[in-house]
């Protein structure tokens, strides 16, 4: 079957966008529409120009009998600063306060639109870093782990409280709650990750860093390493913060739970976007 440029086109874009990161060959686009290399490479270079003017992304091309192209996420500052600013008007709302001045945050972790648009501008920071495997810990940052896992292409690892039987041998590990103070347990499958992995650290909420402390301790039992650790709210007042290099999209500076007053601004992403490795 033949197909039309403009049907090309649009398929061709569709199957780049669900495929980041990953290397498609030329032949697989020749032979997907039965078209000439060479209309294949005027297709793609309309679609690398679209995608970086709108902001979407980028082509890489990668020369050679084995090369191909690969798409890579790209959220500029221009198209992430509103996201953010809204995401914290959002935060602020006085009606999300709970008893003990936590914060419910629930309703915004379950909107996909949401959740998508935060794994993309997350995962953009990261699409120049080798990243096998993002972990988060169960069960609220999952959902923005896998919203960054799909546009970085890679694995979602969940450390849990308690060890599953259907989860087979697992390692386990003790660590104290950064803000609690208290001895806690993570535990992760053998099976789940493979020895040298690089890992992007995602998590919901961070407080004083002792989760992520405790994943990070968890890694070293699997000779695995963080290439970064990102998270969607931070608290800023906090005695002793356990993790000192993270990117974080939003930033809570102050809970007055007897007025009712939530204090958000923008977390530090925009000035540690272009930090590379952690």
């Amino acid at each position: 079957m033949k197909f039309r440029r403009s049907e090309r086109l649009i398929d061709m874009t569709s199957y780049l966008l669900d495929h980041p990161r990953q290397l498609v060959p030329l032949t697989f686009f020749s032979e997907r529409y039965s078209s000439a290399k060479s209309s294949i490479s005027e297709d793609l270079a309309i679609v690398k120009e679209t995608f970086e003017q709108r902001g979407i992304g980028t082509l890489q091309t990668v020369p050679g009998a084995a090369g191909g192209v690969k798409f890579f996420v790209n959220v500029s500052d221009e198209e992430a600063r509103p996201f953010v600013n809204e995401l914290c008007s959002l935060i602020a709302h006085p009606d999300r306060l709970l008893p003990g001045g936590y914060l419910y945050l629930t309703d915004i972790l379950g909107d996909p639109a949401i959740v998508q648009k935060a794994g993309r501008i997350i995962a953009s920071a990261y699409v120049n870093t080798k990243i096998d495997v993002v972990m988060t810990v169960a069960t609220k940052g999952i959902p923005l782990a896998y919203a960054v896992a799909s546009q970085l292409n890679t694995p979602v690892v969940i450390v849990r409280r308690d060890s599953k039987v259907t989860e087979g041998p697992t390692v386990s590990i003790n660590y104290v709650s950064g803000s609690a103070k208290r001895i806690q347990t993570m535990v992760l499958s053998k099976r789940s990750l493979a020895e040298g992995s690089k890992v992007l650290v995602v998590d919901d909420f961070m407080k004083a860093g002792g989760t992520v402390m405790g994943m990070i301790s968890l890694l070293e039992e699997f000779n695995a390493q963080v290439a970064g650790i990102a998270v969607l709210v931070e608290a800023e007042k906090i005695e002793e913060r356990l993790v000192d290099e993270y990117k974080s999209l939003v930033k809570l500076t102050d809970v007055d739970v007897k007025e009712k007053r939530i204090q958000v601004t923008e977390g530090n992403y925009f000035k540690q976007k272009n930090g590379g490795v952690l």
